[in-house]
């Protein structure tokens, strides 16, 4: 069992942390608010610390997983940031989707002071995290990832080493456009499906087990029919995720045309008040403009 840090209680990093305390860890966590940390350690036991450098001070691991680019600095930088806590030998495991820049930037951070760095974006959404079912794309050293995966199979299904620091967050890169259109095609076809006069339900118990099939359709599909987003995947997070997927696309020069799309669409999911709805809500999207 090692001495672990989680920085970020959100509705992924809560459950997770809780994962690394139910499998024997030794857990201390950080949370910008103060009420969610206590809270945490009256359900699972451990630590709480008033700063990242001082919940991360002793740590083998540090984990994060927080909002976004700036947030993920915010916890590592600085006097009171998690690298100055953390010593020789430890490791840092970033489970932000955030862009591969920032992870270099941060890997070389670390590694001046023998920190390593391994970046761990997942997916499963909060379902996932809540019940350790999480697929988790890793870069780094093999090293550094070697000792991190034991620990990180506390939640995770599935994890993966894909290549050198920044390979994990561009593996979500991948997924996140995956989603992004799978989602709206999935939209798309109940859309057509009720406008055809057609029983939605009917038609994905037909298609669902063939060629169709998704985890989008199968997971997706009721609550989308009867005009229920308020759970799951947030818009706002999704059109920050693929917002790096297009920024990165170009530094890369891949084509993301389908991508770009879904993205403005999105938009026009914020603009209907709809920023904190899963992402399935491109759904709602089209019942709108049908009634418009």
């Amino acid at each position: 069992m090692a001495k672990v840090t989680f920085l970020g209680l959100g509705v992924m990093g809560y459950p997770m942390a809780g994962h690394l305390a139910k499998a024997g860890h030794e857990v201390t966590v950080y949370n910008r608010t103060t009420a969610k940390a206590e809270k945490w350690v009256a359900e699972f036991g451990g630590a709480m610390a008033a700063t990242p450098r001082a919940a991360a001070e002793g740590a083998d691991f540090v984990m994060s997983c927080v909002g976004n680019d700036d947030d993920l600095r915010g916890v590592c930088l600085g006097e009171d940031g998690a690298f100055a806590g953390m010593g020789a030998g430890a490791i840092f495991v970033d489970h932000t989707t955030v862009s591969a820049q920032v992870t270099r930037e941060l890997a070389d951070v670390a590694g001046e002071t023998g920190v390593a760095f391994v970046d761990a974006p997942v997916s499963g959404g909060q379902a996932g995290a809540e019940n350790g079912q999480l697929v988790v794309m890793c870069g780094g050293s093999e090293e550094a990832y070697g000792k991190a995966e034991p620990v990180i199979d506390a939640y995770a299904k599935l994890c993966k080493r894909l290549g050198d620091t920044g390979a994990g967050q561009m593996c979500k890169m991948v997924n996140q456009i995956c989603i992004a259109g799978l989602v709206q095609a999935l939209s798309e076809g109940l859309h057509f499906a009720e406008k055809a006069g057609l029983d939605g339900r009917a038609v994905v118990e037909v298609i669902g087990g063939g060629a169709a099939g998704s985890w989008q359709m199968v997971n997706r599909y009721e609550t989308m029919l009867d005009g229920k987003f308020d759970h799951g995947f947030a818009t706002n997070w999704m059109r920050k995720d693929l917002g790096i997927c297009l920024q990165t696309a170009d530094e890369v020069g891949a084509s993301l045309p389908v991508t770009a799309l879904v993205d403005q669409f999105y938009k026009d999911v914020q603009k209907m008040g709809g920023g904190r709805w899963d992402t399935s809500s491109l759904f709602a999207r089209l019942r709108k403009l049908d009634q418009a």
